[in-house]
This record gives structure tokens, sequence and C-alpha cells, in this order.
């Protein structure tokens, strides 16, 4: 059995897979890792001399995010390095092994703020509030600045969104000790303290969860959320009356921002298959918003369909 079979790859756009990284993303992220570590130190100190666990939990939190912001920041700048025959599609990848680090370790940080919770309510110890007050503060002030810098930034980007949850956690950090130690003032109840602190351990176990999952599915070159396979499918088969078949559809994320689709397409015999790709591509691009496919054209049935057959 003959067939015809034609196959090309990345017409009607760029051949570049990079996505760009933005420096305004770079620069938000790198100036909130030195606002964040200068400000550690401090509460670090100001934790230990009051007694607080609030304090102390927070200021872990913020050594930890401090080391994922400056992650997230070397992430971006090696995204920035250009492809190369070993790594074809850069080093953009490594954003989205940056986010899955920065998820799993807020696991690890909320599971020792609870275990510390545990023991301080088992037993209880002299809390300084009026220093903690002040201290906590100054630590809310410094991570609502951090996060209306991140916020701004780009949304779409996990990296960046893996470092927002880090900022929001230690903001959470914030609240809880500066409602411990006001409880702590007015009535002397120091159980305050850690109870607030396991109620910010499990928000940042919920904030964790998420950016694990959505930078673990992206890792495992999972479908990406916005993209349904037998819609594009359906929607092909009905734009394009030439178009007798779509097939052996792949999707997958290189970021979360940048989808890649390959497909197999059988056409009409008589259809021309450069101005048929042309508008596949476009139709992909204002429909979907899929700027990168790669397409293979097939006239007859596909190659891949055929069992190969070894003599004896």
């Amino acid at each position: 059995m003959t067939h015809s079979h034609s196959e090309n790859d990345h017409s009607a756009h760029s051949h570049d897979h990079a996505p760009t990284v933005t420096d305004d993303s770079e620069r938000r992220i790198f100036w909130i890792m030195c606002l964040t570590g200068g400000y550690m130190l401090l509460q670090a100190i100001g934790g230990l001399f009051s007694g607080s666990l609030a304090l102390i939990a927070d200021s872990g939190h913020m050594l930890s995010d401090t080391a994922a912001l400056g992650l997230a920041w070397f992430a971006l700048r090696l995204a920035k390095k250009p492809a190369d025959l070993k790594r074809s599609y850069g080093y953009h990848r490594f954003q989205i092994m940056a986010a899955f680090t920065n998820g799993v370790t807020l696991f690890f940080i909320a599971g020792w703020i609870i275990f510390e919770a545990m023991g301080r309510l088992l037993h209880p110890s002299e809390v300084l509030a009026g220093p903690m007050l002040m201290i906590a503060v100054g630590g809310l002030v410094i991570n609502i600045v951090g996060f209306l810098v991140l916020h701004k930034g780009d949304k779409d980007n996990v990296n960046m969104q893996g470092a927002l949850l880090h900022v929001i956690g230690d903001l959470l950090g914030s609240v809880a000790a500066i409602t411990a130690a006001i409880i702590i003032l007015l009535s002397g109840w120091t159980a305050a303290d850690p109870l607030l602190s396991v109620l910010v351990a499990l928000i940042i176990l919920k904030s964790a969860y998420g950016l694990v999952r959505r930078s673990g599915h992206i890792l495992l070159e999972g479908t990406p959320d916005h993209l349904d396979m037998e819609l594009i499918r359906d929607k092909l088969v009905a734009y394009l009356p030439e178009i007798l078949n779509v097939h052996h559809m792949h999707a997958w994320s290189l970021t979360a921002e940048k989808p890649i689709v390959t497909m197999h397409v059988q056409v009409d015999a008589k259809a021309d298959l450069e101005t048929t790709l042309k508008l596949i591509t476009t139709y992909l691009l204002s429909e979907f918003e899929i700027d990168h496919a790669t397409i293979q054209l097939e006239h007859g049935i596909c190659v891949e369909a055929v069992p190969s057959h070894s003599s004896a």
C-alpha cells in the first residue's frame, strides 16, 4: 500500500522555543530577597529575646523564603541562557524545578512549626508580648511591601507565583504574631502564640500543595489545564473541510505560560499541504493561543498506524 506523507515543522512561526524572561520579574524577586533576608535576622533575634514561637517560626519561614527567592532569582537568570545542542529548549524548565522545590520546602516548614507549637502547648513558656508586637508589626510592613512588589509581576510565571506564596506565608505569620501579642497583652494567655502558629502552618500547607501540584504536573509533562485536546481536534475537523482526521495528539508545557502541541493531521489527497499547514497554525494561535505546534500532515493511512513485519 502506498501513501503520501509530508511533515512540516514550525512553519509560520519562530523556531525560538524559549519564552521571554522579563528583567522586571528578575529585579522584583532580587530586591524582595534582600529585604526579606535583612529583616529575617532582626526578627530571629527578636523572637529569641521575647520567647515568641510565632516570631521564631516566622523568621524560620523568612530564612527559607530568602533561600527560595534566591533560587527563583537564579532560575530566572539561568533561563536567559540561549538554547544549545544539548538543551534545545534552553534552561527554562529550571524555573519549574525551582517552583517545585519551593513548594516542597513549605511542607517541611509547616511541619516544623506544628511540631514546635505542640511542644509549647505542652510546656508553656513566658512570652514578652511588647517586644513581640513591635517586631511583628515591622515584619508585617516588610511583607506587605514584598507582596505588592511581587503581585505586580508576571502572574503566569509559576516561579514568580512560588516566590509570591512564600511572601504570603510570611505576611500571614506576621499577622498571627501580632494577633498573638495583642491577646497575650490583654489576657496573659500565652497559648495564643503556638495556636496561631499552627493556623499559619495549615494555610502554608494549602498553598504548598497547590504549588507542588501545578509545578509537578508540568514536570510530568501533563496536558495544560486550559487545553482540551478533544475540543481542539473536533474544531480543527469542523474548521477545514480538507482535514479528514486528527490523531496522535500530545500537549505539554515548557513553562506554565508556554504550551507545546504536536499532532498528526490526515488531509484530503487534493489539499495543498503548505496552505493547509498555514491555516492550521494560524487557527491554533487565534483560537487556543498555541504559538508552538509541530504538525505532521499525511495523505492516506498514518505510517505509525501500520504494523511493522520482520522477515523470518
